[in-house]
């Protein structure tokens, strides 16, 4: 008999299965896990977006860590509270890491790259759903799952370049996504999308009103629950090693090495300050 009592370690877990409406003293990520073995990942700082940073970052990882192995498990679901699904990197946390020494600041940008990495090679299935902002890591949290619903209203954009910083945390995921073509255009001009050009590009499967959007994910974690879960968890780990896309530990250390190098240089520094005061960055030069 298959024991569903979630984890008690973390302190992020919710007791009906579904996610609350966020308080003030609740962690940065919620979990639930239905009595069918769907369990939800609610990102959980909608008063800045669910921007993500280091305790963010954290409170996934372990979530992800704790579910991984559990026999129930059938499927992921990570959502958004609030207006957004994820609008990036809190900005005032790069900040800080940019100021701070390398140690600390490879850290930082390894917590990124690494919980990537965990969702994309998760075991079993899953889908986010996203509404309204998704920037940035946003689109790195997209680019992992397995299945990616949006609204017709939600913003897409691979921003980092604007504020002088790199992707280089989700550059594997957001290639074997959308491919090279489309990620060169749109990781290297910053440029905002909607969704009918994230579902062109691959970024998403399907764009589905709002009034649907519950419906339709209920008809496709039916479909999950009518696969085999071995076969499921086999089919989707032959599929990433065969195409060469489980990360090794070398690769995740370059990816973060460049990342937190960039942050910390002086377009990083000055991309960051520009944002937070509301201005052009001094690289820019219009016509």
């Amino acid at each position: 008999m298959w024991d569903r009592t979630p984890p008690k370690e973390s302190g992020l877990w919710q007791n009906d299965g579904h996610a609350s409406v966020p308080r003030m003293d609740e962690p940065p990520v919620l979990l639930a896990l239905d009595d069918r073995g769907i369990a939800t990942a609610t990102l959980n700082r909608p008063a800045r977006g669910n921007a993500y940073d280091g305790h963010l970052l954290g409170a996934l990882a372990a979530g992800l860590a704790e579910l991984a192995p559990r026999a129930d498990l059938r499927a992921l679901v990570i959502r958004g509270a609030g207006k957004h699904f994820q609008a990036g990197a809190d900005l005032d946390w790069l900040a800080r890491m940019a100021e701070e020494a390398s140690a600390e600041a490879f850290a930082a940008s390894m917590a990124t790259t690494r919980t990537m990495q965990i969702l994309n090679e998760f075991p079993r299935p899953t889908l986010a759903v996203v509404h309204g902002a998704c920037f940035g890591g946003g689109c790195g949290l997209v680019c992992s799952v397995d299945v990616a619903l949006a609204t017709p209203e939600a913003l897409f954009g691979l921003t980092e370049v604007r504020v002088g910083v790199a992707p280089t945390p989700i550059s594997v995921q957001m290639v074997e996504a959308m491919g090279l073509r489309h990620t060169r255009r749109y990781a290297l001009t910053g440029e905002r999308f909607d969704a009918a050009e994230a579902m062109r590009i691959g970024l998403v499967h399907e764009v589905v009103r709002a009034e649907r959007l519950e419906a339709r994910l209920a008809e496709i974690l039916d479909a999950i629950l009518l696969a085999a879960p071995s076969a499921v968890a086999l089919t989707k780990r032959s599929f990433l090693a065969a195409n060469d896309l489980l990360i090794d530990a070398p690769t995740t250390a370059r990816l973060a090495e460049e990342s937190w190098r960039q942050r910390a240089s002086g377009e990083g520094r000055e991309g960051l300050s520009a944002f937070r005061e509301k201005r052009k960055p001094l690289w820019y030069r219009p016509a």
